[in-house]
């Protein structure tokens, strides 16, 4: 009988290995179904291969903070099933619809990789996702927030939504809300600008936020957009200026913020403009004082990642030993939690057949859009059937002190729950 039962599993393999080159995975155990998505296989001694999509120049002190999280998860984590979790080099998108798509394209040519944590920005996402999930592969952005790559929260797909693609990251659409409401309820402000470059996250946050803002009762009175490098800002501001607004709402990119922020100051009729612009403003441009951020979970430190055990200030603690300086995004914590939701889902599909892990793509998407209720470092973590699995919470905080840029220190003077 065993004879037989080893004849029968021989030739299910053969039958298993034809199949999975046909489909781009390999001789896979009996108890294993082959999706057309693919399995990985990974043989004795090797590792599992997870890669990191984030904007490393440039603007990459938006994404190195990101990338080091995401190996403290991997290290705090640990091997999975026996083999150990390597991300390789780290592949930089250059927040640009060209860089996301070249370093999608690089990771989609290696067939060891199981799945990606990034990317940085919108922009990229846009081109990356779309390869990403053609290969079969599972995407996890710690900071992506346009609503276009899932949904319209409201039960409509984006129209860059793809199989495959999470986020821990929240919503832009909850974030437009959040400013909306605290400018109208808050701030009592009736009349306000808005200003973006035209790429996906800039023109969804806000939109997100316009339609917010309307819905409440207030105007919009001016939605001026500039080009990344921009650096006169001048006929953009004349322009608002003009329509007398009492607020300006800039969610752009650090240098073109910082452009803007010092120069409004300057512009005649924008005296007492109050601006509310990006986090990157506090190193951009620490100089202008009282202009508001709106940003993703800041009450982290006493929260703990059930797959790793460690708290928000364990983490912080272990990035500032390791790399000699405190993160500079608030998003770390996010590519923490997702990281660690990427390898729990990885080790819950993983099937072993001696010292050979099988690991299929689609079983893998299945573990990740099932997501429900998972303790990170963010708070309680559930995914939707579009990829949203951030917790839609938000802070706006005011920069009063040129000496201090770090975020986490600066009052709170709002906070959103949806």
């Amino acid at each position: 009988m065993k004879a037989v039962n080893s004849r029968r599993r021989a030739l299910l393999c053969w039958f298993g290995l034809v199949l999975g080159l046909a489909l781009g995975g390999a001789c896979v155990p009996q108890d294993l179904v082959v999706s057309p998505l693919g399995t990985v296989v990974v043989g004795p001694g090797e590792e599992i291969h997870i890669r990191s999509l984030e904007v490393l120049t440039g603007i990459g002190v938006r994404g190195i903070p990101r990338q080091r999280a995401a190996a403290l998860a991997v290290e705090d984590y640990g091997p999975i099933k026996g083999h150990r979790v390597t991300m390789g080099a780290g592949l930089d998108t250059l927040c640009t619809a060209e860089g996301g798509r070249a370093a999608a394209e690089t990771v989609v040519g290696d067939r060891r990789v199981v799945g990606v944590i990034g990317t940085s920005c919108s922009v990229g996402a846009v081109e990356a996702a779309p390869i990403v999930s053609e290969a079969g592969l599972v995407m996890i952005s710690a900071s992506n927030t346009a609503p276009s790559l899932t949904s319209d929260l409201r039960g409509n797909a984006g129209v860059h939504s793809y199989a495959g693609y999470y986020r821990t990251a929240s919503n832009d659409l909850h974030q437009g809300q959040a400013v909306a409401e605290f400018v109208y309820h808050g701030l009592g402000l009736r009349r306000m600008a808005t200003v973006d470059d035209g790429d996906p996250y800039t023109s969804g946050f806000t939109g997100a936020f316009a339609a917010a803002f309307e819905a409440l009762g207030g105007a919009v009175v001016a939605a001026a957009q500039i080009s990344r490098g921009d650096s006169d800002m001048t006929p953009v501001l004349s322009g608002i200026a003009a329509e007398s607004p009492e607020g300006l709402f800039f969610p752009v990119f650090p240098d073109e913020a910082a452009s803007i922020a010092r120069q409004a100051a300057e512009a005649e009729g924008l005296e007492t403009l109050v601006l509310i612009g990006p986090d990157s403003l506090l190193l951009a441009a620490p100089e202008v004082l009282g202009f508001y951020v709106v940003v993703p979970e800041l009450h982290f430190s006493g929260n703990v990642n059930e797959a790793t055990g460690k708290s928000g200030e364990e983490v912080v603690a272990d990035y500032v030993a390791r790399y000699g300086e405190a993160p500079t995004s608030p998003s770390m914590v996010h590519a923490y939690d997702a990281t660690t939701l990427l390898l729990r889902a990885i080790e819950a599909v993983a099937v072993a057949d001696g010292e050979t892990l099988y690991i299929s793509r689609a079983r893998l998407r299945e573990a990740l859009s099932s997501t429900r209720g998972f303790q990170g470092l963010i708070g309680e973590i559930s995914c939707d059937r579009f990829g949203d699995c951030g917790t839609g919470r938000a802070y706006i905080v005011r920069h009063t002190d040129a000496a201090d840029t770090d975020i986490r220190k600066l009052p709170v003077v709002y906070e959103y729950s949806p």
